[in-house]
């Protein structure tokens, strides 16, 4: 029988590639923390809403959990998203690494890493490729990514 937070892992990615994010925000403690290259520290409702935004605006995501693993306290996931950026209208394929701590049933802190270099030759075509590994490129996108994650956070404040 598998761990819970083996049986959470599998959920939360399994609502990532069904495109709800509420299911994957309900994963998070109410104190969690995440960060990737772009979304760089998250807390709070931060994580859950920006899996909610995310997943709400994707047209054509598909998630695949390759391999997981969990105890009580610590879990890994390695996955692999394929989506087109909206931004562009770029296809992207990304493989991410992910490593999780639980408390109480819950995500408490979970970090993806993935190479931004990679996802910004693919997502921004030959601007990613020439300017990808430059902190000037990498600062404008997690500006925009924030400031996106700000005004969809707005709009659902405002919409309750």
């Amino acid at each position: 029988m598998a761990h819970p937070n083996a049986e959470l892992i599998q959920r939360f990615y399994a609502a990532f590639d069904a495109g709800d994010g509420a299911t994957m925000a309900a994963a998070y403690a109410p104190d969690a923390r995440f960060s990737d290259p772009v979304f760089t520290d998250l807390r709070d409702d931060e994580p859950g809403a920006m899996w909610r935004m995310l997943t709400g605006r994707a047209q054509d995501l598909q998630v695949q959990l390759v391999e997981h693993e969990a105890g009580d306290e610590r879990g890994t996931a390695h996955w692999l998203a394929d989506y087109t950026f909206a931004a562009t209208g770029r296809r992207v394929h990304n493989d991410v690494h992910a490593a999780l701590t639980f408390r109480d049933g819950l995500i408490a802190e979970h970090r993806d890493r993935f190479a931004f270099h990679g996802w910004a030759r693919q997502a921004l075509g030959p601007a990613g490729l020439l300017l990808g590994w430059t902190p000037m490129l990498q600062g404008k996108v997690r500006g925009q990514a924030r400031a996106g994650l700000d005004a969809f956070r707005e709009q659902e404040r405002a919409a309750t």
